[in-house]
């Protein structure tokens, strides 16, 4: 009875978002507080119970995410993406020109949010589209791959930063294992798949070719680069740093301290600050009108977070954490499996990569301990089950046919397709890195 009153609260959230429209946060809110009262929490620790688990998820995530939001815009406003795709097309070659944009995503997609990466970079796809006389879903699919992979792999987006403080794995080592899985899964969703897609028919509109800006205006590459992946070569070095690293060690504490991902993502922003904004001759009220709008931009995914961490609370305050491991430990199937599989069913009911992972993360984070299963990969399988099909509930699958201007069967053949070629290959890379670590 008690795992089918966990269902229907999940039901809940599922029939709010897609049948009520209502948003994501206030979806979280009405589901969190049904579970609690279904499941027997006494209503006056309810709202406790909800406001605890959005406090407690949020203070481990805001500076993360926060920070990783004005790096991102500061990349782009400062024309540092625009510099690290002309790079790339020049390096690469008309020959290439898939790989080329499939590490453009990779690179420029770090720092960058999903939806700020697609309206900064299709557009230059477009423009080398028009230039090589190609077709632009052949030259874009692998941008797109891209961006979704590290949307949904690679830490400080929010989805795999919020997995990974949910389930007390190591942010450092996530974004190592996650790099592994994400650079041949790329590979295959996007230059290898996107010759299939040379028929599809695309006018994409004049309105959204680029708009670069002039050379001399631009930051350096060397300076392009290094800004943007900043925080990968801090969480990566530090995280390198701490394996083999004696608590009791004089270095321990500082070490420890520069490994922690809100200060990585501090000190990025404001390394970043200086080298693409006040040594470039940008005023400072300028760089903080720009982080401004960045928080805009993300305030929404903080509360859907917050709601998420809500939910994962109440369901732990209830004492069904217990009675669900129970029940999926009489499942025969992988731990990875079932959390991709959970993911995947709930993603395309939803739509939001981001809902389906924090959804499924709300349901296992309080019995990860009994699960035989690296925390970190568990983070990744979710990761790739979140990407599963984006179909008609998906604001990227309109937002890809729009902007291509292709018919909804091709988004089907081409976008949707490419999703789940995401989904099951990171899976399948999750599956083999377990093997090894």
């Amino acid at each position: 009875m008690t795992f089918l009153l966990v269902l229907l609260s999940i039901a809940i959230l599922v029939l709010l978002i897609v049948w009520a429209k209502l948003n994501p946060f206030l979806s979280f809110l009405i589901a969190s507080i049904a579970a609690g009262l279904m499941l027997g929490l006494p209503a006056d620790q309810v709202a406790r119970s909800v406001q605890k688990g959005m406090g407690a998820l949020l203070g481990d995530l805001v500076i993360v995410i926060v920070t990783g939001a004005m790096l991102g815009k500061l990349v782009a406003e400062s024309g540092a993406a625009q510099r690290i795709a002309g790079f790339l097309m020049r390096f690469f070659g008309e020959k290439y020109i898939t790989w080329a944009m499939a590490f453009t995503g990779l690179i420029v997609g770090i720092p960058l949010f999903y939806n700020v990466g697609f309206v900064l970079l299709v557009p230059l796809a477009f423009t080398v589209s028009y230039q090589f006389r190609l077709p632009a879903v052949y030259v874009g699919m692998p941008l797109l791959a891209a961006l979704s992979v590290t949307h949904g792999f690679l830490p400080p987006h929010p989805s795999p930063a919020a997995l990974v403080a949910q389930f007390d794995a190591n942010m450092g080592l996530t974004l190592f294992y996650g790099f592994l899985i994400a650079i041949p899964t790329i590979i295959i969703a996007g230059p290898i798949f996107a010759p299939f897609l040379k028929k599809i028919k695309a006018a994409p509109l004049q309105t959204f070719q680029a708009e670069p800006k002039p050379e001399h205006e631009l930051p350096s590459i060397g300076n392009s680069i290094f800004t943007a992946l900043l925080p990968v070569l801090l969480l990566v070095g530090t995280t390198a740093l701490t394996l083999d690293l004696p608590k009791e060690s004089p270095a321990a504490a500082w070490i420890f301290f520069f490994a922690d991902p809100g200060v990585v993502m501090l000190i990025s922003l404001l390394y970043a600050t200086f080298s693409l904004g006040i040594r470039r001759k940008m005023r400072m009220s300028q760089l903080m009108e720009t982080y401004t709008v960045a928080t805009k931009d993300i305030a929404m995914i903080l509360l859907i977070v917050a709601g998420a961490g809500a939910l994962k609370q109440v369901f732990t305050d209830t004492g069904v954490s217990q009675i669900i491991a129970e029940n999926l430990q009489t499942w025969e199937m992988h731990p990875l499996i079932l959390a991709w599989l959970i993911t995947a069913v709930i993603r395309v009911c939803v739509g939001s990569a981001t809902v389906a992972g924090l959804t499924t993360a709300g349901i296992i984070a309080p019995i990860v301990g009994t699960m035989d299963v690296n925390p970190n990969l568990l983070v990744l399988s979710i990761g790739a089950g979140s990407l599963m099909f984006s179909h008609f509930n998906d604001g990227g699958f309109w937002m890809y046919k729009e902007f291509f201007n292709v018919s909804i069967k091709d988004t089907l053949k081409s976008w949707s397709l490419m999703e789940t070629l995401v989904a099951v290959v990171g899976l399948i890379g999750v599956l083999i890195l377990d093997l090894f670590v």
